[in-house]
């Protein structure tokens, strides 16, 4: 886990972004976000009467990708597999060390 994703749990933790933070946040357009929310790949975000809002979780989620799909050319589905399964990886590290391991 790096720093600026402990950063973005603790600040988010109980705040919601809005469409536009949140594509501000991540670098990218908003049309970016709503192609990926239409096609499911990010997950931890809700439409409440019609407006998207994101939970630090779901920022974190798509910063993962958007880096994924720039970095190495992924395609969407692909880029959230990855930060599906790094999200994962992140939590078992997290469970290890909380055993004493």
């Amino acid at each position: 886990m790096h720093d600026d994703d402990v950063l973005i749990g603790t600040l988010m933790e109980d705040s919601w972004l809005t469409l536009e933070q949140m594509a501000a946040a991540c670098a990218v357009e908003p049309s970016w976000l709503v192609l990926h929310l239409e096609e499911g790949l990010i997950p931890h975000a809700e439409s409440v009467a019609g407006v998207w809002r994101f939970s630090g979780a779901a920022l974190l989620h798509a910063r993962r990708m958007r880096a994924l799909e720039r970095d190495f050319d992924a395609v969407p589905e692909l880029a959230a597999l990855v930060a599906d399964l790094l999200e994962e990886l992140d939590a078992l590290r997290l469970r290890v060390r909380s055993l004493g391991g």
